[in-house]
């Protein structure tokens, strides 16, 4: 993990590892941004606003503190429900959307939790801007919608936009703006549902002929966001007219499967001309169809390409034309048969001198097109008063055709066909025979001895199989007999020609009833026939846990326990517990589910894999469990100030510094093996770094990187060693960054970036200071007080201000620290004249409740805090001016500055363009010195907050 750190002048830091205690924190966590946004708005109640252009890349990345190194995770809310990230997690601290689009748009959360505390959480609402191509429509009257346009006729123009933030929209006519009032024949309607009152219908009323022109709708976000304003241009003429189309073809147009199907469409009227296009009722076109014009051709066509084709012309004035037909794919498919027994005698079976009746049912399409012709021994009949042939049976499905046989005699006994075909034919026909003899006899269904219940192994390929006899014979249809299941196709239903269910790969799910029935198609038309098969799936018993890795120092006991959660036969339980191939232990399962073996005193023989078998007639199930002395890895810790420091010209030092997770858990660590290696090259580079005495949980252990190449950067590999040798390792990556000052006389801070130039905000203070610019500050919340623009006058500049409204108090303070800047001595034994430098800033103290603004000097080491460096107070006018003091610090130093609340909320300070520069300040502006008055006690940098800031500095 990349370090980004900046340093200020020179440290002199020890080469010898040294270790303290007490860096365990929780996460603390901050969202900062790069990319491409085109602003970061601070607004009330903490919420972060990031506004960035539809299409531009989103780069949003967690900064967190604590230690252990906090996990972070990305979520989102307040997206589109189609925005996969909706439902996912980015584990990683850089959150990277490229192009992105409108709908991602919504609150993005960072969480970091290290197991410490609660985890922190942060979010920034990302809000997409952009604007579409506007869209002009023209509309009449509804009783005149099919009139053309003519004097004494009264004509809307409505203008409609997709736009982030709210559109505006503007009029021309020609090159004249037009605007309510400006004519008397124009009005112009504000919309109702916008807060910004933009302009979209335009009302021309009795048409005159001045009002035939080029009228342009221009849509403006007002250059937010770089987003340029969109123009569209409508030609309204005395022959506009909403559009009016024929179709060329039938309705509906009846084809056969592989023919072409051409559709014509063809616009009569309309002004401007029409533009047409083709829509279906499966909402796309099929995928080979060809749109040319008005025609839309399908070639080869297929039944599941039937359906209804519409035709559609729009030409923005009035509403589209829409003409449509219906395509119908002649088709027959999935014919079948059935026998019904004489219905007045309870008999199944078929008899001399009884009723029988065969039903023959086809699907069809067009159903109309339906005939049907019988066939006995190959010889057309025809319908007679033995021998009665219906079309259509109206208590049975449409496409049925029935032959009733009354009174059957041997000379009935014969094959009988039924013929289905539709009139004009060009698709085959179906044909089913059924065979009536004195052998026609109604279905059996048993089970095999020995088939119920059927016991089998997981993962066997198993047949489940009823015995169906009958002639004909039905066809069997498989389901879940003892619950609402699917079966193992996935289906609620499996058909078998042959009785039988064959499932492979069979699994403990399928553990269960099944019942096999008759189907009433292909068959007698009797009360279904079925049986019941059982179903049992033996599996190997299932363990927990399956693989633990146990760590344990010399001479101490280790417990493992294998449980068994389920198992099939769970009766006659074995287990064996074994050290690699050595067996330990062996038993039976009693009452218990689970059985232990312990290691009374850990031995180096004792380390290696130890394995608990847990055996039924299915097979085996295994816990394992991996014992050895291995060491957790280090953890690195990231949170200090400035680890990073300048050596020479050509080479920096870097401070290691890290804790050992859980170091008690196994012996003790006798030293660490440090790996090193330059970015992208192969060779490492290692050394043993001692470790004399016990690690205690906690404890801070450092090392000094030295030699390290400018501007090269390193990827660093600690490994702890214990007796039983090397433990897990850490990496992480050590990243050279030049500092933000390397002389003083080159430092300058105008906010304008995020990260403020290492600026901090004050954690004893009342409240912070806020970055913002005025094109984003909400001026309405504080009226009369803060700047109007940043000191160079840019409006799109930033600074810092405090806010003074709700809930803030008077005389509550904000503080901003600066990094420490370094002051090098000449002479190795102190500072005998201290060097000088000019520290400004500029400030704006405008409104009636203006506070004070104080500047301090906190010097490395004081115990004890002096007055204000500078100060002042009161309204001091709606302009930025210059403050400028000199300082001569004696040791490393930061420059605090605070602003206490006034009175009111019209009381905000700003301040902005921050430098300091060696040697003494020039040309002293007239308020650049102290006030006259003595300070007051809230000028005064209190001792606790000085000890504070001295606690902080050490600990980092």
């Amino acid at each position: 993990m990349d370090l980004i750190i900046s340093v200020l002048g020179l440290l002199t830091l020890s080469l010898e590892g040294i270790r303290c205690q007490g860096v365990y924190a929780p996460p603390t966590v901050r969202i900062v941004h790069s990319g491409h946004a085109c602003n970061v708005e601070e607004e009330r109640h903490t919420e972060r606003v990031y506004t960035i252009r539809e299409g531009e890349t989103l780069e949003l990345t967690c900064l967190v503190t604590g230690h252990p190194r906090p996990q972070i995770r990305w979520t989102k809310t307040a997206g589109s429900v189609s925005d996969r990230f909706q439902d996912s997690s980015v584990f990683n601290e850089t959150l990277h959307i490229s192009k992105i689009q409108r709908h991602q748009g919504g609150r993005y959360y960072c969480k970091a939790e290290n197991g410490l505390g609660s985890p922190a959480i942060k979010s920034i609402r990302v809000d997409v801007y952009y604007l579409d191509d506007p869209l002009v429509t023209v509309h009449q009257s509804v009783g005149e919608a099919k009139e053309q346009f003519y004097y004494e006729r009264t004509v809307f123009l409505r203008c409609v936009a997709n736009s982030n933030p709210p559109v505006r929209y503007s009029w021309h006519r020609g090159r004249d703006v037009l605007s309510q009032g400006s004519d008397k024949g124009v009005e112009i309607y504000e919309p109702f549902f916008t807060q910004q009152g933009e302009t979209k219908i335009l009302k021309l009323k009795n048409l005159r002929p001045q009002d035939y022109a080029n009228y342009s709708c221009i849509a403006s976000v007002r250059n937010v966001c770089g987003i340029s304003d969109r123009n569209i241009v409508f030609k309204l003429t005395n022959k506009t007219a909403s559009p009016s189309i024929k179709l060329l073809v039938e309705d509906p147009i009846v084809v056969n499967p592989g023919q072409t199907v051409s559709l014509v469409c063809i616009t009569t009227g309309g002004e401007p001309n029409p533009t047409l296009s083709w829509v279906s009722s499966s909402d796309s076109l099929p995928e080979k169809s060809v749109v040319k014009g008005g025609t839309l051709t399908l070639p080869a066509i297929t039944s599941d390409e039937a359906g209804v084709y519409s035709c559609v012309a729009s030409n923005n004035v009035g509403n589209p034309a829409k003409k449509s037909t219906t395509i119908v794919v002649r088709a027959l498919k999935k014919g079948r048969f059935w026998i019904t027994p004489d219905p007045y005698h309870n008999d199944d079976n078929i008899q001399i001198g009884r009723e029988v009746k065969i039903s023959c049912q086809v699907e069809a399409t067009p159903p109309e097109e339906l005939i049907f012709g019988w066939l006995k021994n190959g010889r057309a009949m025809r319908s007679s008063e033995r021998m009665v042939i219906t079309q259509t049976d109206p208590d049975i499905s449409p496409g049925t055709t029935n032959l009733d046989i009354i009174d059957l005699k041997f000379t009935d006994f014969g094959t009988y066909t039924c013929v289905a075909a539709l009139k004009g034919g060009g698709i085959p026909e179906i044909s089913i025979d059924v065979n009536i003899s004195s052998t026609t006899v109604p279905p059996n269904l048993t089970v095999p001895r020995g088939k119920s219940p059927l016991v089998v192994r997981e993962g066997d390929t198993v047949e489940l199989e009823c015995l169906v006899s009958g002639k004909p014979k039905p066809i069997i249809l498989w389901s879940r007999a003892d619950k609402e299941a699917p079966m193992p196709d996935g289906s609620l239903q499996a058909e078998s020609y042959d009785g039988v269910l064959r499932i492979v790969n069979v699994s403990r799910e399928m553990t269960g009833s099944y019942r096999c029935q008759t189907s009433q198609f292909n068959g007698f038309n009797v009360k279904p026939r079925e049986a019941v098969v059982e179903l049992i799936v033996q599996y190997p018993p299932s363990v927990e846990p399956v693989l633990l890795e146990m760590r344990q120092g010399l001479g101490r006991p280790v417990v493992m326990n294998c449980r068994v959660l389920r198992a099939h036969p769970s009766r006659v339980l074995r287990y064996e517990w074994r050290l690699g191939n050595r067996l330990l232990h062996a038993g039976h399962f009693d009452q218990s589910d689970e059985t232990e073996y312990t290691v009374k005193s850990l031995n180096r023989e004792g380390w290696g894999e130890y394995t608990c078998d847990v055996n039924n007639e299915a097979g085996a199930g295994r816990c394992t469990f991996l014992v050895t002395g291995k060491a957790y890895p280090p953890e690195f810790y990231y949170d200090t100030y400035s680890p990073l420091w300048q050596n020479r010209p050509t080479v920096y030092g870097f401070k290691l510094q890290w804790t050992q997770m859980n170091p008690n858990a196994v012996d003790r660590i006798v030293a660490y093996r440090l790996g090193i290696r330059q970015t992208g090259l192969q060779r490492w580079w290692e050394q043993e770094i001692p470790v004399d005495g016990t690690i205690t949980k906690g404890e801070l252990n450092t090392h000094n990187l030295t030699e390290l190449i400018k501007p090269a950067a390193y990827e660093v590999r600690l490994t702890p060693i214990t007796r039983f040798g090397e433990g897990d390792s850490t990496i992480r990556i050590i990243t050279y960054s030049a500092p933000v000052n390397p002389h003083l006389r080159e430092f300058h801070c105008s906010f304008e970036e995020e990260p403020i130039c290492m600026f901090t905000q004050d954690k004893n203070d009342d409240f912070d200071w806020t970055r913002h610019s005025a094109a984003t500050r909400d001026t309405k919340y504080t009226p009369n007080t803060g700047p109007s623009d940043d000191r160079s006058g840019s409006k799109q500049g930033f600074y810092m201000y405090i806010e003074t409204s709700r809930p803030r108090k008077e005389g509550e303070v904000a503080r901003l620290v600066s990094p420490f800047f370094n002051v090098v001595p000449k002479n190795p034994y102190g500072i005998a004249n201290p060097p000088a430098y000019c520290f400004s800033f500029f400030f704006h103290m405008y409104g009636k409740h203006i506070g004070t603004l104080n500047a301090f000097l906190r010097q490395k080491g004081q115990t004890a805090a002096e007055g204000p460096a500078w100060s002042l107070s009161g309204n001091q006018g709606d302009r930025w001016k210059q403050a400028k003091v000199s300082i001569h610090p004696t040791a490393s130093f930061q420059v605090v500055l605070e602003g206490i609340r006034g009175p009111g909320i019209e009381g905000d300070i700003a301040i902005d363009d921050v430098t300091l520069e060696e040697g003494e300040c020039r040309d002293l502006p007239p308020i650049n010195l102290r006030s006259s008055a003595p300070p007051t006690s809230a000028h005064i940098w209190p001792l606790s907050v000085t000890l504070a800031m001295t606690f902080l500095w050490g600990r980092r």
